[in-house]
């Protein structure tokens, strides 16, 4: 490896919105997530359903198919 051209590598702890942290490696000191493997649906068998606004339903009411 070339000296001067790579950057730092830090052990950096990584924050998640769920309040859960972790220690990895990164170019940066601190990452900031909003989902990690402790609130992830894939990994928790957890699923969180969103509504989506009616989109079957507004198509419909637009163009008179109801």
């Amino acid at each position: 490896m070339k000296k001067g051209i790579h950057p730092e590598y830090y052990e950096a702890t990584v924050r998640c919105a769920c309040g859960n942290t972790f220690k990895t490696g990164s170019t940066k000191e601190e990452l900031r997530v909003e989902i990690c493997s402790d609130c992830h649906p894939f990994f928790t068998g957890r699923q969180k359903f969103t509504e989506r606004g009616g989109r079957v339903e507004k198509f419909k009411k637009k163009y008179g198919l109801d």
